[in-house]
């Protein structure tokens, strides 16, 4: 991973926050010895969540994973059969632009205009050229972007969005893939966000926990000036922040949030996970869904295997722009306000072009649990 100077960027969590018009917030956060002056910046209001009335699932007829699993999600989660579009991709890493075209358009013409988000059922394609699949449908793809993958890339306008709607307010649909390295692991997935919904609304005896690792990598451990301080998340009952070291982990346990920097996490990947975790590190090739597990820089497959619910990685060497990885403090704090996982992570990138959303999305565990039918 390439390192990149931030001279442009020196109030790196409010300027990330005020360049995308959503909130003023703190002053830049300095680690690792300025820790203990660490503060919350203030995070946007968001208003609902996309639940799967208004969740669109993509499944691919000549991929028998995808089939099977985009199925098994749409029973489970009770996704609307008008809203289960069937097509037909080749099964690999990267698709062509026109290949890419094709499936975007078809999605245009065929999904309804009330789906809200996209969750793809399968673990290739992920990528178009140095685009995530993801990203490409989602915000739409950045061909130019692949003669220099190090250079900053189209803004999200989701960070400046707060509600449930973004497909018909902003023309947006926050897209995740259904992805896991078989079949099983993927119902478990599955599983493990229809388990988290509701599970942290109103507070538990014991606090769920945001481990927040630093690393001696220089280059991959930039997200340590975004850390929040440690303690209770403002504002938010049973969720606590736990700054930790990564060469000198604690017994993790009730694991919500994880998330550090390095090319490879030593395994195991914490302890104890709950339902709806998320988890992500900071590297040049997380995203890269096809790399079997031990292999070069570790996939975010790694984190699915170990017991998270969805995860985020990037697809091609985006050098280590904060604005390309998720932002620690707005990513917890949109979880805790009780959108999906697939809000969440959307919420908490600024420039997702080359990042793969992975994992359940819509798990949320601070989601308010429903009134009894009488």
């Amino acid at each position: 991973m390439a390192k990149v100077r931030f001279s442009r960027w020196q109030a790196v969590a409010g300027l990330l926050l005020a360049c995308m018009g959503a909130v003023q917030a703190a002053e830049p956060v300095p680690a690792p010895s300025g820790a203990a002056e660490a503060r919350w910046v203030r995070a946007p209001r968001l208003y609902g969540r996309i639940t799967a009335q208004e969740l669109g699932l993509v499944i691919n007829t000549a991929d028998p994973y995808s089939v099977t699993i985009g199925e098994y999600y749409a029973k489970r989660r009770g996704i609307p059969a008008e809203q289960v579009l069937r097509v037909q991709l080749p099964v690999k890493a990267s698709l062509t632009r026109e290949e890419f075209a094709a499936l975007d358009q078809t999605l245009r013409s065929h999904m309804p205009e009330h789906v809200n988000g996209l969750a793809l059922a399968w673990v290739q394609p992920y990528a178009v050229d140095c685009n995530s699949l993801t990203s490409a449908l989602g915000l739409g793809l950045q061909p130019d972007l692949c003669a220099n993958t190090c250079a900053a890339t189209r803004p999200s306008p989701y960070m400046s969005y707060f509600g449930a709607r973004p497909w018909l307010v902003i023309g947006l649909r926050p897209t995740m893939q259904l992805a896991a390295r078989s079949v099983p692991a993927a119902m478990a997935m599955i599983e493990r966000g229809i388990s988290a919904d509701h599970r942290q609304a109103g507070g538990a005896a014991e606090p769920a926990m945001a481990y927040l690792a630093a690393t001696p990598d220089a280059a991959r451990n930039v997200r340590e000036r975004l850390f929040p301080p440690a303690g209770p998340v403002p504002g938010v009952a049973g969720l606590e922040v736990a700054r930790v070291k990564s060469d000198a982990l604690p017994a993790m346990r009730r694991t919500l949030v994880y998330q550090t920097g390095l090319a490879r996490v030593p395994t195991p990947l914490g302890g104890e996970w709950l339902p709806g975790a998320l988890a992500d590190h900071l590297t040049s090739y997380g995203g890269l869904l096809d790399r079997p597990a031990g292999a070069g820089q570790m996939s975010v497959l790694d984190w699915i295997d170990a017991g998270a619910t969805a995860s985020y990685g990037t697809v091609s060497e985006p050098c280590n722009h904060l604005q390309k990885f998720p932002h620690p403090q707005l990513l917890i704090q949109a979880y805790a306000q009780g959108v999906s996982a697939l809000e969440a992570y959307w919420h908490s990138v600024a420039w997702p072009a080359q990042g793969v959303f992975v994992g359940e999305p819509l798990a949320a565990p601070f989601a308010p649990s429903p009134p009894p039918i009488p």
